[in-house]
């Protein structure tokens, strides 16, 4: 989820466990910790540029991290809220706002370490997109209605909205799912694997990606509320074979490892981009959800293949592409 909405959702939490007369120093301390969980952005080299891809929502995500990262927010506010509160509560408040962490981040659709270290499976439920106005402006109004009147009623409230938006979701989800299996069947295709995911800020149009044959066939789905849903059809573009499409390379070159590592980082959506020969992109994100030019990827340094791949976004929106988007979200 968005940085923002990571700090409000551990705010509510927190304000919600809170005693009247600690409401804003509840909400503060909630806020703050769950921000120290994205820290792992941090990991970074400038020589290995896919070492942050390891690392983000890895194991400051996990479940089990949480007593861990709810001390170190603890002690990183300490100094300053100690007059005003005991550590007991100050980590306390940490506790239920770091708890919010991963949990949230596993709604979405970027995959997160929730089970680390028994578990190395990347956990994405794609109930909610990255940013959705809605679902952080409820906690906004928990947030300011609970601090302001002293009351962590609100923010239970809050909490009980937040839960029934997810669950909203999820019952979403399961709608375009059913509705990309009616197509594939229409076409005449057997699915090998199946994603769908929501699109930036809502919960009715959503990015469809299946696998069948060797291609991955791209739709935007929209799951209305009480019209009937629609199917807006994409391209096609070719699973990526590392050693059908780039046989020259072997297992002891680092561009070859470095495929590899970013193959699992998308879970295997692995396409080479329409417009740039050089560069696989992760087919599971666009900025239209019926296109197949992925948001990002790696472009390969085929002519130095001992050398690490370089990682690129593409997330300009053209103005067709704009009213593209809008078109599909409300037709």
């Amino acid at each position: 989820m968005d940085i923002v909405t990571q700090g409000l959702i551990g705010a509510t939490m927190a304000l919600a466990g809170a005693k009247p007369k600690e409401v804003r120093l509840a909400a503060l301390v909630g806020f703050c910790a769950p921000l120290l969980a994205d820290a792992d952005a941090l990991i970074r080299s400038s020589e290995d540029p896919l070492l942050f891809l390891e690392y983000h929502r890895h194991f400051s995500h996990a479940l089990l991290f949480i007593p861990v990262g709810a001390l170190i927010a603890s002690l990183l506010l300490w100094p300053l809220l100690r007059k005003r509160l005991t550590f007991k509560r100050i980590y306390l408040y940490a506790f239920l706002g770091y708890a919010t962490a991963g949990l949230l981040d596993a709604c979405t659709s970027y995959g997160t370490h929730l089970l680390w270290p028994f578990n190395n499976d990347r956990i994405a439920w794609s109930i909610i997109s990255i940013f959705d106005p809605i679902f952080s402006l409820a906690l906004i109004v928990a947030i300011v209605i609970g601090a302001v009147k002293h009351r962590p009623l609100a923010a239970r409230v809050g909490m009980m909205f937040a839960a029934t938006y997810l669950s909203f979701g999820a019952i979403q989800h399961d709608r375009a799912e059913s509705v990309a299996h009616r197509q594939a069947q229409q076409r005449g295709h057997i699915i090998e694997r199946l994603i769908v995911k929501p699109t930036m800020g809502n919960l009715l149009l959503w990015r469809s990606v299946y696998e069948t044959e060797g291609m991955f066939y791209v739709d935007a789905v929209r799951v209305g509320l009480l019209d009937k849903n629609r199917v807006f059809s994409g391209n096609a573009v070719q699973v990526f074979d590392i050693n059908r499409d780039l046989p020259q390379l072997t297992t002891k070159l680092t561009v070859y490892r470095d495929i590899e590592r970013f193959k699992y980082f998308s879970d295997g959506f692995l396409a080479q981009h329409p417009e740039r020969p050089n560069v696989l992109g992760d087919i599971r994100y666009a900025m239209l959800p019926n296109s197949i030019k992925p948001l990002w990827g790696i472009e390969l340094p085929l002519d130095s293949p001992d050398e690490h791949v370089t990682f690129d976004t593409y997330r300009v929106m053209s103005e067709t592409e704009r009213k593209a988007f809008i078109s599909m979200l409300t037709n």
